[in-house]
């Protein structure tokens, strides 16, 4: 299994595979994201096959021509799956990703063996994060300067990143290696506008993992109590003096966490929602 570009509606969609074993695990990042950020997060799958895409105007995917929603984000996942020859997979979705592995598990259940929702929420009806936290997402200067990305750390993701002054250091090394255009951020953007899974949540039927952090200025963690409240098979797991990039601030501890879920459902389904402290 191996595939570096995939042609999708015109455009030229980077995909980077990595690592063996069944099923794949497949990442969809946040907004602005690209493959790189993946990194240490998808370095401790080194037992399964990880799939990462680069949404078109992000790393090394081409420009779009015009606004792509969700659900066309969605079905470009089922795209790099058909071009894998993937038939189902576990699916990661963080943040922005988390809208689009909902709407991918809506549209494409047959597609999506287990369901990982990270930092995420349903969109329009959902709690907003900080102003100050919110109004930073507005630009995608956090992708180009360290030392605005410094300065706006705490305010805008918590956690580990805005504690750690060498993490920080260690981040934006990752994010200025294919950071996004100006436009290609801004047509990300546009593509989530009126975006709610409100209606649909409850028709999602794979066992899902709805896992946030406590010290999240973006998303609070009632989005994520919603989340899971609302899809029939899921389990919620709060992570203490965690913030909105813990898959990547803290790589080795949230991985365990979702491989202890995916791991756990694999043979049997899960008995009832279950709401953890870790």
């Amino acid at each position: 299994m191996d595939c570096d570009f995939v042609s999708w509606r015109g455009h030229r969609v980077h995909v980077k595979v990595t690592g063996q074993g069944h099923p794949p695990l497949i990442l969809i990042t946040g907004l602005g994201g690209s493959t790189d950020m993946w990194t240490p997060f998808a370095q401790q799958f080194q037992h399964r096959c990880v799939i990462r895409f680069d949404v078109p105007g992000m790393g090394l995917s081409s420009a779009p021509y015009a606004p792509i929603s969700v659900a066309g984000v969605a079905d470009l996942a089922v795209a790099v799956l058909d071009a894998l020859d993937v038939e189902c997979a576990d699916v990661l979705g963080y943040s922005y990703g988390g809208a689009v592995a909902q709407q991918l598990a809506f549209a494409y259940p047959e597609r999506v063996c287990r369901l990982v929702l990270a930092a995420t929420n349903c969109g329009l009806g959902a709690v907003p994060g900080s102003y100050a936290a919110m109004t930073s997402l507005a630009t995608p200067l956090r992708y180009y300067s360290e030392s605005y990305f410094d300065r706006s750390a705490a305010t805008l993701y918590g956690g580990m990143t805005g504690r750690d002054l060498s993490m920080r250091r260690r981040m934006m090394v990752e994010r200025q290696t294919h950071p996004p255009s100006a436009y290609g951020y801004s047509m990300q953007l546009l593509g989530t506008i009126g975006w709610s899974s409100l209606p649909f949540l409850a028709r999602i039927p794979h066992d899902t993992l709805v896992i946030c952090g406590d010290d999240d200025p973006l998303i609070p963690v009632v989005n994520a109590e919603t989340l899971a409240r609302r899809i029939p098979r899921a389990r919620l797991e709060i992570v203490k003096r965690s913030g909105h990039l813990f898959l990547c601030d803290e790589a080795k501890r949230l991985s365990v966490r979702v491989a202890r879920f995916l791991d756990a459902v694999a043979g049997a389904s899960l008995a009832e929602p279950v709401t953890q402290l870790v």
